[in-house]
């Protein structure tokens, strides 16, 4: 019986710790794309929702896409060049 509880622990751990270092790669992406787009909305749910990388995934490949302007890092336009 022990040993059966000692292998369900080991396929959990060996399951949720990729779990969790996917999550918080995808999360630090997508939280650090929404801040540099001044996204307060989207940085809010990434940071508080839980969604295993989904919504990270889906913010970064679907929605930052649409808005290339937003965060641009392109120096403002100067007044001299135009």
């Amino acid at each position: 019986m022990e040993s059966s509880l000692g292998l369900a622990s080991f396929l959990s751990s060996a399951i949720a710790i990729p779990l969790v270092v996917w999550s918080i790669l995808w999360k630090g992406i997508a939280l650090w794309k929404a801040a540099r787009r001044d996204q307060l909305g989207w940085y809010i749910a990434l940071l508080i929702l839980n969604t295993v990388g989904v919504l990270p995934i889906i913010y970064i490949f679907l929605v930052a896409p649409r808005h290339p302007e937003l965060g641009s890092t392109t120096a403002a336009a100067d007044p001299s060049q135009v």
